[in-house]
C-alpha cells in the first residue's frame, strides 16, 4: 500500500496527464505549437508529472517498467533550467505518444488501492 505521499504524488501524475491531453485535444501540432498559452499550460503539466515521478516508490516502478522513469523524472530538469531548449514538438509527441499509457497505469495503481481499502 503506498504512502500518503506516493498516492498525492499518483494523483497528481494522473490529473497533469489528463489535464495535458485534454488541452491538446482537438488541436493540430501547427496550432498547438503557435498557441502560446496552450504549450505553455501543457509544459507546466509535464513539469509537475516530472516532480511527481520522483515520489513514485520501487514497487510501482517494479510494476510498470515499461514507463521510462528516469527520463520522465530527468525531463523535469528540461523544462525547469533549460526551458529555452525545450521545444514543441518533442513536448507535442511526449503527450500524444505517452499520457494515455500514463493514465491506465496510474489508473490501475489507485485502483489496486482502493481494492485493498
Amino acid at each position: 500500500m503506498p504512502s500518503e505521499r506516493e498516492r498525492r504524488a499518483l494523483l497528481g501524475i494522473l490529473e497533469n496527464a489528463e489535464a495535458a491531453l485534454e488541452f491538446t485535444k482537438d488541436l493540430s501540432f501547427t496550432t498547438f505549437e503557435t498557441d502560446r498559452r496552450t504549450l505553455y499550460a501543457v509544459v507546466r503539466c509535464l513539469e509537475i508529472l516530472s516532480e511527481a515521478s520522483r515520489r513514485v516508490g520501487p514497487d510501482v516502478r517494479g510494476r510498470h517498467p515499461q514507463i521510462l522513469w528516469r527520463q520522465i523524472a530527468d525531463a523535469g530538469n528540461v523544462y525547469r533550467h533549460r526551458y529555452d531548449n525545450v521545444s514543441a514538438s518533442l513536448v507535442w509527441r511526449t503527450v500524444e505518444e505517452r499520457m494515455t499509457e500514463i493514465i491506465a497505469v496510474y489508473r490501475t495503481e489507485l485502483a489496486a488501492e482502493e481494492d485493498q481499502t
